[in-house]
């Protein structure tokens, strides 16, 4: 069977579903803080119904998960959030500013003021929105999540943001990036600080769903955030090709930025060392 497909995600509920996994959202996660548990989030990077699709599957089994919503004309649809709102799905805002205020960091939490009050009269009638995460586009040379080394995400109502929140000394982190879940050397924003979890679990084996798959089984890992973007997950052939074409050049050219940086960060802690 193919891997990144519905049908496959599908799989992957179902198994969780026979363990003794519960699933939350990053809000519930950081506000009860289960024992076991897999905290399920999924960033709305594009291809808005494929993320619907993803939430009516998880509905339809009774689960709920985070979504992350970008502020751009693709994915920023009303009548679809409220949607995922009413299935019982956390919405959260998935922010971009310093990219977008060109590393300005004054006028990038303008620009997260008002984004984010945007998303809020959005879902006011049906819930709150109490996490919101960072987006990273591999092209820019800020991190969103730098915005908050001056400003305090709590001034603005909010209970956490899951690069920072998190903590992964504790929480196994997967993430689909690159269309796999491999930790190969192509994340250049999707990165975390704390990775004790991971070391301890000894992912070295991971690369497809059904990796995964056998991984949630063996119940041996107590707390996973599992990070799947639902633009990936495709069913029909055609265009499943086309997002497996359009990664593995993607990714090509993410090995170089990481490359390059590397080589760079190298050359400048050795020139400080002169």
């Amino acid at each position: 069977m193919r891997d990144f497909t519905l049908k496959k995600y599908e799989i992957l509920l179902q198994a969780i579903e026979k363990t003794n996994y519960s699933t939350c959202t990053v809000y519930d996660f950081l506000k009860n803080k289960p024992d076991k548990c897999i905290i399920l989030r999924h960033d709305v990077d594009r291809a808005i119904n494929r993320n619907l699709a993803m939430a009516k599957l998880e509905h339809s089994y009774g689960i709920k998960s985070t979504y992350y919503f970008r502020h751009i004309e693709e994915t920023f649809k009303p009548e679809i959030i409220l949607q995922m709102a009413k299935m019982g799905h956390e919405i959260g805002f998935h922010y971009e500013v310093m990219d977008k205020a060109n590393g300005d960091i004054d006028k990038a939490i303008e620009i997260f003021r008002k984004e984010l009050e945007d998303l809020r009269k959005v879902t006011e009638t049906v819930t709150e929105i109490n996490t919101v995460c960072m987006h990273g586009n591999p092209l820019k040379p800020w991190s969103n999540r730098d915005l908050w080394k001056r400003y305090d995400f709590k001034d603005f109502g909010l209970t956490g943001e899951p690069y920072l929140s998190i903590d992964y000394n504790k929480v196994c982190y997967l993430t689909d990036t690159g269309r796999t879940w491999a930790d190969l050397k192509i994340r250049v924003k999707d990165t975390i600080d704390r990775f004790g979890a991971n070391e301890k679990a000894g992912l070295s084996s991971i690369s497809s769903t059904d990796d995964v798959i056998r991984l949630i089984k063996a119940e041996k890992v107590p707390q996973i955030c599992l990070l799947a973007h639902p633009n990936r997950w495709c069913e029909d052939i055609a265009g499943w090709t086309k997002e497996l074409l359009f990664q593995n050049v993607k990714n090509i050219g993410k090995a170089g930025i990481v490359w390059y940086r590397n080589k760079t960060r190298k050359k400048d802690t050795a020139n400080v060392g002169l």
